[in-house]
């Protein structure tokens, strides 16, 4: 197993991946983690909408702090987890920034439709910094 160069940690987490982010829970349950969309652009922070009434939502603002997982789910097994602070809260989330995170996985009619169909919704824009990266490349293993 190899770690990633920070060209290539910073490639593998711009790439399109579905993140588990975790964030502490408070109440003494085991810390709450969901799969979310995100954006990222290398050597920038990290942006994550979601519902301003979400569980996560509350946790993540009384934590100020989340981890961010991604991986590539079929050989070569790769990963990138990141740590890192919220830097900035934005409500309601900016909808140029909901669309280009919605683009992103689902293309640009599904994007904009599906940002459409949650209109009545209100969202949050979280920034993320990284803070501490892990990573792991096991390509060389096969």
């Amino acid at each position: 197993m190899a770690a990633f160069s920070e060209t290539q940690r910073q490639q593998f987490l711009a790439d399109k991946h579905v993140a588990i982010l975790s964030v502490a829970a408070a109440d003494g349950r085991p810390p709450a983690s969901v799969p979310m969309w995100y954006g990222y652009t290398p050597g920038g922070n990290i942006l994550v909408n979601t519902g301003v009434n979400a569980r996560k939502t509350r946790l993540i603002q009384q934590a100020g702090a989340v981890t961010l997982a991604v991986q590539r789910e079929e050989p070569p097994y790769q990963y990138v987890v990141v740590e890192g602070t919220v830097v900035d809260t934005v409500t309601p989330a900016p909808l140029d920034v909901r669309e280009a995170i919605a683009i992103r996985y689902l293309g640009e009619e599904g994007g904009r439709a599906f940002v459409q169909s949650m209109a009545d919704q209100p969202g949050i824009l979280f920034t993320i910094r990284p803070d501490r990266w892990i990573t792991a490349d096991f390509s060389d293993e096969l």
